[in-house]
């Protein structure tokens, strides 16, 4: 039997289940990975809720990646037993194992335990594919990262400072800015000291930002745009604080783009893509360079708990559910 959370009704993570479930049997070409952590994600929280992209049918195992070792193979080349592993899925990982393809695994790096390893591809590719993929930033410019507190956003930081760039974390707490600075931020605003978009000015000498990486939306959207410089890129990565609404003029004053970010169905969409991205995070990762910052631990059964701080922002970074 496998210990899993399940999805048997839309709604908060209230509505979720851990249960005993029955043992899928291998097909040819597959793979089973005893989890040993998987990372919590927004995606996870607003696929449960059923108002993400993504919309699987019920009932579900929640979770898009885990860590854990190889052990058992169905004729699937390139795996062996007691590989340490990054799973990468679009459901199922909140359990103690998970039934994958090889293409869904990606060595662990030496330099990681497993909890990192859970926490690690969703945020840090979310954030490269953003900077290098979508804003194709370049040394020496100035990236405003919003949500700078968060996973994804302590992600473009860290990513930021490899790239070269002078980076300016945003974020609604000292400690949440603290931990920024110590991923490289050489700047910090904190939201509600003073508008942000004044402060960003102050900052920069009037000259505004080159890149805004924003996973917040809402007001801040909007906002962001009366503080970037011309030709800036504003790459919207995701809804935390709503959906955002902008004034074209703003736009257009400014010689802006504005672009999407889906970093999963850019892959799917263009494997060489990925390729490349995880060549280069594997190698940042290997260096010690970059990490993911994890704040919480936290065992399976404390699910709605551990989702709950991504929820209330009380998170700093990462959570990972330990099996």
């Amino acid at each position: 039997m496998v210990k899993a959370v399940i999805c048997r009704e839309l709604g908060p993570p209230e509505v979720l289940r851990l249960e005993s479930i029955e043992r899928v049997a291998l097909a040819p070409g597959q793979v089973r990975v005893a989890i040993h952590a998987a990372g919590i994600n927004f995606p996870d929280i607003l696929m449960v809720a059923g108002q993400y992209q993504l919309k699987p049918p019920l009932p579900f195992i929640p979770g898009i990646e885990a860590a854990g070792e190889v052990i058992e193979i169905a004729d699937a080349p390139g795996v062996g037993i007691g590989d340490k592993v990054i799973v990468r899925a679009r459901f199922g990982c909140y359990a103690d194992e998970i039934v994958v393809s090889p293409d869904q695994l990606v060595p662990l790096p030496a330099t990681f335990d497993y909890a990192q390893g859970a926490t690690f591809l969703a945020a840090h590719g979310t954030a490269y594919h953003a900077l290098v993929d979508r804003a194709q930033i370049k040394p020496g410019e100035i990236l405003l990262v919003h949500g700078a507190g968060g996973g994804v956003g302590l992600a473009a930081v860290e990513l930021g400072k490899v790239l070269g760039t002078t980076v300016i974390a945003a974020a609604s707490s000292e400690e949440k800015l603290a931990v920024a600075k110590q991923r490289g931020a050489d700047q910090a605003v904190l939201y509600g000291r003073e508008p942000f978009r004044d402060a960003v000015k102050r900052i920069t000498e009037g000259r505004g930002v080159d890149v805004v990486f924003d996973p917040v939306g809402g007001e801040i959207f909007e906002e962001s745009l009366r503080c970037i410089a011309w030709g800036a890129r504003i790459l919207v990565v995701g809804f935390t604080g709503g959906v955002g609404t902008a004034r074209t003029n703003l736009v257009l004053i400014k010689g802006a783009s504005v672009l999407g970010v889906r970093a999963g169905e850019a892959v799917r969409k263009n494997p060489s893509l990925g390729t490349a991205r995880q060549e280069m995070l594997s190698r940042l990762a290997s260096e010690g360079r970059i990490t993911p910052n994890i704040s919480h631990r936290m065992p399976l059964e404390d699910f709605a708990a551990a989702m709950r701080l991504l929820m209330d922002r009380r998170a700093i970074g990462r959570v990972a559910l330990m099996t």
